[in-house]
């Protein structure tokens, strides 16, 4: 079944524009397909697949929703329905492309849509809100967003622009998709996780795994990070993982803003892929500018980064706690796992003389993951940092014989 270019959006305020992009698209050679979202209204033009009928599989009828009036009931349920829309297409292979465009409503409805839909797959968000905190819509998804600048709301000479070079960019996405031709040689993808405290064990074992013909995928272990790397991990894209920065696990425990989730290292284990699992970073917790800090952490160790960002040292009881986590999560993999601890220090920061050098820490760090760690998981004690060449070599040749297998 052809693939075609999915425009979400509600017809009925933003009809004229979604017709605008339909065109602009159906110019170029790319086939379209509508899903209509609008609520109150008649569609501008027939859409693929009515507000009614997404309405129906979000749990109620547009009838019902119209009668209610109340905007974020409607939202939500055209979110759930047009969420199993795209489940459907997906399994139909008919998604070639997804495009979205409105406001917060739009926006927030397109972002749901584009979520459902596999990283790789070229997904355009037109938004008025593009210009902000865009985290919420993106997600850990390869969403595109584009600032509208004026308001969806006509045809006129700016959004003429700007609407036509939407559909330009999204048509050479899905036309350049449709000309690539399968790679039997292409290379194995791992993915590895990485922080500026942890670059130089990340950067070597990067190397060392490229030298044995592996592509490796790093990831900037900010929250988003570790989200995108898992999301790979569970679309089969990755094969392995050197998650040698697990740092996001201590902001989701303490409060950080760098947290990527309660279900952060699950994803290898229950994909059943090889893993080698280090404490990168484990020594702090990130907040913002200085004055971000929460104040009931004023009493703590803090070394300031750079202007945005501030590190909080982790205390005794936080490292015993990230111990037994990382043990928890890891008992319930399904595939080859090692841990590798470097009693040296688990970041640049934490070695002799530095800001966060925390001898206890790493004891206690180390204990947690002993007294909980299942017995057949082998936990390897290193002396040095964990920026020392033999640690990334010992990182790399544990995951290689781990691939070979």
């Amino acid at each position: 079944m052809t693939q075609k270019a999915v425009l979400v959006g509600a017809l009925d305020t933003k009809g004229a524009e979604f017709d605008f992009v339909k065109q602009a698209l159906e110019s170029l050679g790319v086939e379209t397909f509508v899903i209509d979202m609008g609520v109150l209204g008649t569609p501008f033009f027939t859409p693929d697949i009515s507000s009614a009928e997404v309405a129906e599989r979000g749990g109620m009828s547009l009838a019902e929703l119209q009668k209610q009036n109340d905007r974020g009931k409607a939202i939500s349920v055209m979110m759930d329905g047009v969420s199993s829309i795209m489940a459907d297409l997906l399994e139909q292979d008919r998604i070639g492309a997804v495009y979205g465009m409105g406001g917060t409503a739009g926006t927030t409805i397109g972002a749901a849509a584009m979520r459902e839909v596999p990283i790789g797959i070229p997904k355009l968000l037109v938004s008025t809100v593009a210009s902000g905190n865009t985290r919420p819509y993106v997600g850990e998804k390869d969403i595109m967003m584009m600032y509208s600048v004026v308001d969806i709301a006509g045809i006129n000479k700016l959004s003429r622009r700007i609407l036509r070079n939407a559909a330009y960019a999204l048509a050479g996405m899905i036309q350049e998709i449709s000309r690539e031709q399968d790679d039997e040689t292409e290379k194995p993808m791992l993915g590895a996780t990485m922080f500026g405290v942890t670059t130089p064990c990340v950067t070597r074992v990067r190397e060392l795994l490229e030298e044995q013909g592996y592509d490796v995928l790093v990831f900037h272990a900010t929250g988003a990070g570790g989200m995108a790397m898992e999301e790979l991990i569970r679309a089969g894209f990755i094969k392995g993982v050197a998650d040698i920065t697990t740092t996001e696990l201590a902001d989701e425990l303490v409060g950080g803003v760098f947290s990527a989730g309660p279900n952060r290292l699950e994803a290898a284990g229950a994909a059943g892929i090889p893993q080698v699992v280090s404490v990168g970073a484990l020594d702090m917790v990130n907040f913002g500018p200085p004055e971000t800090v929460p104040q009931q952490f004023k009493d703590r160790t803090f070394y300031i980064h750079n202007p945005t960002t501030t590190l909080m040292r982790t205390t005794l009881s936080e490292n015993s706690e990230l111990g037994r986590r990382i043990a928890l999560k890891l008992n319930a993999s399904q595939a080859g796992t090692i841990v590798i601890f470097p009693q040296g220090g688990v970041s640049m920061l934490d070695r002799t003389g530095q800001a966060f050098d925390g001898v206890e820490e790493r004891k206690a760090l180390l204990k947690g993951i002993k007294e909980h760690l299942r017995e057949d998981i082998p936990l390897i004690e290193t002396e040095e940092n964990i920026n020392d060449p033999a640690v990334a070599a010992l990182i790399a040749e544990r995951l290689l014989v781990m691939m070979n297998k």
